[in-house]
This record gives C-alpha cells, sequence and structure tokens, in this order.
C-alpha cells in the first residue's frame, strides 16, 4: 500500500523505539508468523496510545491518568494536570491525539466522561504537553445533553488531513436519540482544534442538524482510523447482541441505529424487524455474533508484506485480534488471531513507520508491538 505524503500526519514522528527486554510470545496467521513483544504492562485498563515525535509514547487509562513511555520503560508517574473527569460505567479518560503540527505546538487532545448535575456527556479538552505536564487546558467540545447512564461514551478521535477533528460519540444507551439530530448523541462530530463546527458539516445550513454533525444513527464507536491512500474515515461501531459494524462515513449520513440493525436486544427479543431502510446506509461488514470490537488500524508497514492494506479490529468480547483483507473497498477474507492470548484488545494503533501495536483491556492491562519472528 502506498501512502500519500498530504495524508501524513504533520507532526515528523520518528520512530526510536529501543529493543525490549521481555521475552516475546509467538503466533501464527494464515500468511505470517509474529510474535508480541512486551512494551509496558500494569496498566490500569489502557484505552488508547499516541505517538511522540521522540520514540516515547503516551498511554491513556480509563481510570483516569495519563501515562508516558519513555526509552521501553513506563514512568512511574501519572502525567499531572488533566482535566476534571469522572471514572464511572464504561466512561473515565478515553483517547488521546497529537495535533498534526504537534512537534511545533506541543499541542494534544484528550477525550473523557465529565460529570455535573445534569449528568453525564463525553467531552474534548486540548492542553500543551510540555516538560512532563499538562498545561493551558481548555474544553473544546461537549456532547449535549447530558444524561445519568454510564454507557456508549465512543471518544474515539482522528484528524483528517485538513486538520479537522473527528469525534465519535455514543447513543449513550438511550438508543433512539441516536435518530434525533438535534441531540449530540449517537454520531460523530467534525470541529476545528478550537471546537467550532468545521466548514462543509451538513448541519450548517440546516436548523434541524446540530452543527458540528458529521453523520448520525452510529451506536457506539469505538475503533476509528483515516485511510492512507483514500483519505476516507474508516470507523466500526458495537451492536447489541450481533450487529457490530464497519462503515466508511460519508458526511450527512444516517447509519441507521436504531431504525435498522443486524443485531437484536440483549433480552434475545428483536429491536427493529428491519436490516435496511431507505435513507440509511448499510454497513461495509458485520458480525452476527457481536465480537464487541474496539480498536482499529489499516497496515501500512513493511514488516509483514503479506498484511498490506489489512485491516486490524480488536475484540473485548471474543477476545481476539481480527485480520480483514481489503480489495477494492470490500471485505474479501477474515481471520481470527491471538485467540490463545485470551485477552480483550481495546486498542490497535500502527506506529510511525506502519507496525501494528495492542492495548489489552484488564486492571493489569498492557502494551505490545507486533514483530515477525526470524
Amino acid at each position: 500500500m502506498r501512502l500519500i505524503p498530504s495524508l501524513i500526519p504533520k507532526s515528523g514522528l520518528l520512530l526510536l523505539f529501543l529493543p525490549f527486554a521481555v521475552a516475546a510470545q509467538s503466533f501464527t496467521s494464515n500468511d505470517a508468523q509474529f510474535s508480541l513483544k512486551t512494551v509496558a504492562d500494569g496498566l490500569e485498563h489502557p484505552w488508547s496510545l499516541a505517538f511522540l515525535p521522540d520514540g516515547s509514547m503516551l498511554v491513556t487509562e480509563r481510570a483516569g491518568r495519563l501515562r508516558l513511555i519513555e526509552n521501553g520503560t513506563l514512568r512511574p508517574q501519572a502525567i499531572p494536570g488533566l482535566p476534571s473527569l469522572v471514572v464511572s460505567g464504561q466512561g473515565g479518560l478515553l483517547d488521546v491525539v497529537l495535533h498534526p503540527e504537534f512537534v511545533d505546538n506541543k499541542t494534544l487532545f484528550l477525550s473523557y466522561a465529565h460529570r455535573s448535575s445534569q449528568g453525564m456527556t463525553t467531552r474534548v479538552a486540548r492542553g500543551i504537553f510540555e516538560g512532563e505536564r499538562l498545561k493551558d487546558v481548555t474544553t473544546i467540545f461537549e456532547a449535549r445533553p447530558r444524561s445519568n447512564t454510564s454507557r456508549h461514551f465512543g471518544g474515539r478521535m482522528v484528524f483528517d488531513a485538513s486538520g479537522h477533528l473527528y469525534v465519535s460519540v455514543g447513543d449513550r444507551g438511550e438508543m433512539d436519540r441516536a435518530q434525533d439530530t438535534r441531540d449530540d448523541a449517537g454520531g460523530v462530530h467534525r470541529i476545528s482544534v478550537n471546537g467550532e463546527p468545521a466548514p462543509g458539516n451538513p448541519g450548517l445550513d440546516d436548523p434541524n442538524i446540530n452543527n458540528t454533525f458529521f453523520t448520525w444513527g452510529n451506536r457506539n464507536i469505538q475503533g476509528m482510523t483515516l485511510h492512507p491512500e483514500t483519505g476516507e474515515l474508516w470507523t466500526h461501531e458495537h451492536g447489541p447482541r450481533g450487529g457490530d459494524e464497519i462503515n466508511i462515513l460519508k458526511a450527512g449520513t444516517n447509519y441507521g441505529w436504531p431504525e435498522i440493525t443486524y443485531g437484536i436486544g440483549y433480552s434475545g427479543l428483536p429491536i427493529t424487524f428491519s436490516t435496511e431502510k431507505e435513507g440509511m446506509a448499510q454497513p461495509l461488514h458485520y458480525w452476527d455474533p457481536s465480537i464487541a470490537p474496539s480498536g482499529m488500524a489499516l497496515y501500512t508497514g513493511t514488516d509483514f508484506p503479506q498484511w498490506q492494506g489489512s485491516l486490524f479490529v480488536g475484540a473485548l468480547k471474543l477476545r481476539k485480534l481480527v485480520r480483514l483483507e481489503i480489495e477494492n473497498g470490500q471485505v474479501v477474507e477474515e481471520e481470527d488471531l491471538l485467540t490463545s492470548l485470551n485477552e480483550r484488545i481495546r486498542d490497535v494503533r500502527a506506529g510511525p513507520d506502519g507496525s501494528l501495536w495492542l492495548l489489552t483491556d484488564s486492571s493489569q492491562g498492557k502494551v505490545y508491538r507486533v514483530v515477525p519472528v526470524q
């Protein structure tokens, strides 16, 4: 897969990771033999990973801490200066992404759950990472209205080539909110680095659509990546019992939840009898039963040439890594990996050199790097 230079972040990220002393675990796929090298462990439900220009890494812990991995070692102290947040149910500190010009401005963005007297919601804050602390932290986005549920915060973020930030917000466990375009829940929002609606958003000229919306009808997106060749935004979202979806998002598109779904309710009863309706998009791919997907990366590295162009998705419920072979924008093969590891895979990231990185979701979570067996 060829990388388009204009779609590579302007942060000047370099891969300077040192060799790790921890013994690797070996696994086999249809096309390759690989191992996992443990970069860090002892993390409390790690949620997201970001690569800094000097080769160190930032890791969020859902429990409300931002951690630094430097020279292959997890620093014992959490980074101070985080915004006020709440750890409740599925909520806590979620994603971390760097500004496309981080090298120059040291700016990063955090998504997290926040509580007030009106309830909880998903927020995004911007801050300066300097001197191993955050400063000048400012809230730039808040999904409204708030509610008292502790589910489906979404929280995945990604920048596009124009410097616009995409933020997913789940339906908060109140499914009908995803079809209300005057309610921020259940969709993806596209904003500027200051939190303003991005130019071209579908609601800018429509009073019935909130002006930060990019898409709606999304249940709970926890995987999001920008395709390195096309610039398209690829996402996946949790279904209920079945109906996890992969979608290529288009501005102003309704993805149907809960009016259409390939899943059923947790009670075993139907949510709807419809899997398609006019004006609602069909998924590129779906899972039934549910795998509970989280984290997503398109492989562009050179360690595994046979994986070029594959989409990798972590699975929480079924505890595996899924490799999807993509041809002409369609899934043509699916392979389950790491089933013997028996770990909930929370995040899947492509490193600056295209290498594949994983986070495991547990009270003793790990950071893994996927490497070829020589």
